[in-house]
């Protein structure tokens, strides 16, 4: 998993991905890893050649104008470093997904543009789709953190959920990109209880909770070899780890994606909420 080596970074020619670009050769440079670009076209693109809609030359004809746009986009954007460029007629989540098996990725640098007719009140659909599916660790921002750019990352804050299955792995790569940039690490755990009954003592389970947390992150802590303050939360997990991040000037956000729950489960974790109210970049395991 760490270091990354084959980075694959979708193209769309929008805003958001112009503004990710720094963010990519950065990671590339840094890792010394391999980078693949890749773009969806649609049916769209068949009209954009000077061949008749009926004319079989016509697909065959399209794929190479984008490829060549695609190319030239590549040489423009990254001259000193070498990349392969894949195109693909179709939805971009399957190219995109299609592309990460093939070239075996193991980051995908994915920024969200918010458009999307089905998920657009969460994050742009093709970045959902992938957060959703991927199985390589996902880099994304909005257009709102890929303005904040600060460079090499210096403050990373881990959002910790303390799920059996994750919490070693989100840990432990938290603490070997920090090191790796010689960046401030700091951990959060956020302890979010909705109040259904008042026959419960939820401040007495809210206390019991954090306690529980905090143990458990010492212990982590120790485990792992990982000297790093952390901090328990308690609130919306959304808007406390945009808290946090702002608190400690983190420009990298690190976190799970939730898998242990289930697919129906990961789409409506905490995740999409997090990486739309961060104000930087969230790297997603």
């Amino acid at each position: 998993m760490l270091p990354f080596r084959k980075i694959l970074f979708p193209v769309d020619y929008s805003d958001p991905c112009t503004a990710a670009l720094p963010y990519v050769k950065e990671l590339v440079q840094h890792f010394n890893a391999q980078l693949s670009l890749v773009h969806a076209y649609g049916s769209e693109a068949l009209a954009l050649t000077d061949l008749a809609l009926i004319d079989p030359a016509l697909p065959a004809a399209a794929a190479t104008a984008e490829h060549e746009r695609l190319q030239k986009f590549a040489a423009e954007k990254f001259p000193a470093i070498h990349t392969e460029t894949f195109v693909g007629l179709g939805e971009a989540g399957e190219i995109i997904h299609a592309q990460i098996s093939h070239q075996q990725a193991d980051l995908v640098m994915l920024p969200t543009n918010g458009r999307g007719p089905v998920r657009k009140m969460l994050l742009g659909s093709v970045a959902a789709k992938v957060l959703h599916d991927a199985t390589a660790a996902v880099w994304t921002a909005t257009p709102d953190a890929l303005s904040n750019a600060r460079g090499p990352y210096k403050s990373i804050l881990c959002a910790c959920a303390l799920d059996e299955t994750e919490d070693v792995v989100v840990l432990k790569a938290a603490a070997w990109i920090a090191r790796s940039y010689n960046a401030r690490l700091s951990i959060l755990h956020i302890v979010n209880v909705v109040p259904i009954s008042g026959a419960i003592d939820y401040v007495a389970l809210q206390d019991s909770l954090r306690d529980a947390a905090n143990i458990r992150l010492r212990e982590l802590k120790a485990e792992l070899g990982i000297d790093a303050p952390h901090r328990i939360a308690e609130g919306p997990v959304a808007s406390s780890v945009r808290r946090e991040a702002e608190r400690v000037q983190a420009d990298l956000i690190i976190t799970g994606r939730g898998l242990e729950l289930g697919a129906i489960s990961r789409f409506w974790s905490n995740l999409y909420p997090i990486v739309r109210e961060s104000p930087c970049p969230v790297l997603s395991f």
